[in-house]
């Protein structure tokens, strides 16, 4: 057997966590979704079955890092969480069929759902999966270029 804690609000000592939701998304092998983004909201993820690359692009314009994009690949296997700060675009491809649970520190709200582009050419993330299953919605996401300034984290 094994015990695994997944999460500790200690670990995030700058997020209040008064509100939090846990969601769970299941996704076949071939899968894209996103890129998302949230002005008001953090994510912690944590992936249950499968493998998945995971997509990261930096829309804060004050960050040191800001318009970088960054892959990280996660497995069941490496029993790791990934914290996604407000204001940084995410996604994952599903390399394997996949379950990947999550904690947000905002309950639901459609105001603060954004997207960008998953094949953006200018934020040209490797997704290194045959993209075989799309959402309605991550098709629709615009480039980054189309995106109001306003509509940008700072």
């Amino acid at each position: 057997g094994r015990f695994i804690e997944t999460f500790r609000k200690t670990w995030f000592p700058q997020r209040e966590w008064d509100r939090v939701q846990m969601n769970m998304s299941y996704s076949k092998a071939g899968a894209i979704r996103g890129l998302h983004y949230h002005l008001h909201q953090v994510d912690y993820w944590m992936l249950i079955q499968g493998e998945i690359r995971v997509g990261l692009y930096d829309l804060r314009k004050s960050s040191p890092t800001s318009r970088t994009a960054h892959t990280i690949d996660l497995r069941f296997e490496g029993f790791r969480g990934l914290f996604i700060p407000v204001g940084v675009a995410h996604g994952f491809s599903a390399k394997t069929d996949m379950v990947l649970s999550y904690l947000v520190d905002d309950y639901y709200d459609t105001t603060d759902e954004h997207g960008v582009a998953w094949d953006d050419p200018d934020i040209g993330i490797d997704w290194d999966v045959d993209i075989t299953v799309k959402s309605e919605r991550d098709t629709k996401n615009p480039r980054l270029r189309d995106i109001p300034l306003n509509l940008l984290p700072d």
